[in-house]
């Protein structure tokens, strides 16, 4: 058995820790009864500081066995003993080959029986035991082999961030972790929409496709041998997304405002993200990010490697937001500028009715009603009530 396969683990019949060299003669007595059994193993992890040789720590230890033999552990392409075909949930494994099919024109039939697919997907390997990658996409339960699989989201209060209005532990397959993540931003962010004569006028504070494609390489490209989750927090001028595992090397947070190559962490769960279009195989994920915030005149992202993890923070309009899109919203409308002095009234008061339409633009009740018909056949407000009734509120649909 391989060392690096007993971290953490107790001592047993076959393996035994030892603190350090003071216990000689217990070494020796351990070693003679390991001979005369069935083997076993002793092993004394330590570091040297200065002059002085000390124990390492379990972390410690196991990072850096991860570390010295990176090229060979990919987590991704390991497999997980205690998993079975049956905990491969199979409407999830359809849903993935009909996306691969529209999206890259993948040839998997999705009614194709569960071994056979995942086979051909390449997800089972000896044995026919399921790689980690398999449990990632279409686990029934992907936490209860991987709790660290989760995305913490929070919208905190302000921009300092000391208390949360809202806060959630997101779990399930990275498709629907990126599905959950992306709902719970659209609570949490603005949006506008109305309605002109001709079209419909539609746009959140933040550009969708970037939070997605951040949400991707996160999902992607994070160390999925750490304990850590991605965590994701929505303040009122931004939002950060923190994913454990800095930038594979040789990438340098410079390369990623240009041209560069694809590295990923985690090659072949790359790979069938790649066939649902969640991933791009060019290294353009990060352009896409700048070009989507430039078009929406909005700050570029900030990239940063920070407590063992990578961190993209997208800068928000802020108080702005709903100003400009007052401006564009009165500019578009074909309307007079009673009719603007109306919405406007609207916005603060939420309704009005006929008689305080003529009352704010000075103007007589057969005027009144005109123009508020005029308002409805745009479908900007709609009449609410009968008779004495009456009154009139904004369409927000």
């Amino acid at each position: 058995m391989e060392t690096k396969n007993l971290i953490g683990t107790t001592e047993s019949e076959i393996l035994e820790w030892k603190s350090s060299f003071s216990q000689l003669n217990r070494i020796i007595e351990t070693i003679s009864a390991f001979s005369n059994t069935k083997g076993g193993m002793i092993i004394r992890p330590y570091k040297r500081v200065g002059k002085s040789t000390i124990k390492m720590s379990k972390d410690e230890y196991e990072r850096l066995i991860l570390e010295k033999h990176k090229d060979r552990l990919q987590f991704d392409t390991q497999i997980y003993l205690k998993t079975t075909i049956k905990d491969i949930h199979k409407d999830r494994l359809r849903w993935f080959l009909r996306k691969a099919k529209e999206e890259r024109n993948y040839d998997i039939d999705p009614e194709t029986p569960l071994r056979e697919a995942l086979d051909r997907l390449n997800l089972i390997i000896k044995d026919k035991k399921l790689t980690n990658t398999a449990i990632l996409l279409f686990g029934k339960d992907p936490q209860k082999f991987f709790p660290q699989v989760k995305i913490r989201a929070g919208r905190l209060k302000g921009v300092e961030g000391l208390d949360f209005i809202d806060m959630k532990i997101l779990e399930g397959t990275i498709p629907e972790l990126r599905e959950k993540a992306m709902k719970f931003i659209m609570g949490h962010i603005k949006h506008a929409i109305f309605f002109d004569a001709n079209r419909k006028y539609d746009r959140w504070e933040y550009p969708l496709r970037a939070l997605e494609e951040v949400l991707n390489n996160a999902l992607a490209h994070r160390d999925y041998f750490s304990n850590a989750e991605i965590q994701m927090s929505i303040y009122d001028d931004r939002i950060e997304v923190w994913n454990p595992g800095e930038l594979p090397k040789p990438l340098t947070l410079e390369d990623l405002r240009k041209k560069h190559k694809s590295i990923p962490r985690n090659k072949l769960l790359a790979d069938k993200l790649f066939l649902i279009k969640f991933i791009e195989q060019w290294g353009k994920g990060t352009n896409r990010i700048i070009d989507e915030m430039r078009q929406n005149n909005l700050t570029e992202p900030l990239f940063q490697n920070i407590s063992g993890g990578f961190e993209v923070t997208l800068i928000g309009p802020g108080k702005s937001f709903e100003k400009e899109i007052e401006k564009e919203k009165l500019h578009k409308l074909d309307i007079n500028e009673r009719e603007k002095k109306a919405i406007e009234y609207l916005m603060r008061e939420k309704k009005i009715t006929r008689q305080i339409y003529g009352q704010i633009n000075n103007i007589g009740d057969t005027y009144a009603k005109k123009e508020l018909k005029e308002l409805i056949d745009k479908k900007i407000v709609k009449r609410v009530g009968k008779g004495k009734d009456t009154y009139y509120i904004l369409v927000t649909e």
